[in-house]
């Protein structure tokens, strides 16, 4: 399933598959999210698949709002490959 992102105010839904080929649409849709918003909550609920990449994708966004001061939230069950990455001191 292709990458698909929803989004109501702050929240957002990801479906599908996120991975090398669909990374470019995820980091065009959150390059600047944080010159806009304070805080952010994204589910991967509907993610079906991610690869390193959409992993790496996902850290840079975590980083990012780190260093901006900003809120993000993130809720589902979406992959274990995500979950197992921030659990470990990698993401630290």
């Amino acid at each position: 399933m292709e990458l698909k992102i929803t989004s109501f105010n702050n929240y957002f839904e990801i479906y599908g598959t996120l991975n090398r080929k669909s990374v470019n649409l995820f980091q065009q849709e959150f390059s600047n999210i944080f010159d806009e918003i304070d805080s952010l909550t994204i589910s991967l609920e509907g993610v079906e698949r991610m690869d390193r990449f959409g992993v790496k994708a996902i850290t840079e966004l975590s980083q990012l709002a780190l260093d901006k001061n900003k809120s993000l939230t993130i809720i589902g069950y979406g992959c274990n490959d995500l979950y197992n990455h921030f659990k470990t001191g990698d993401a630290a």
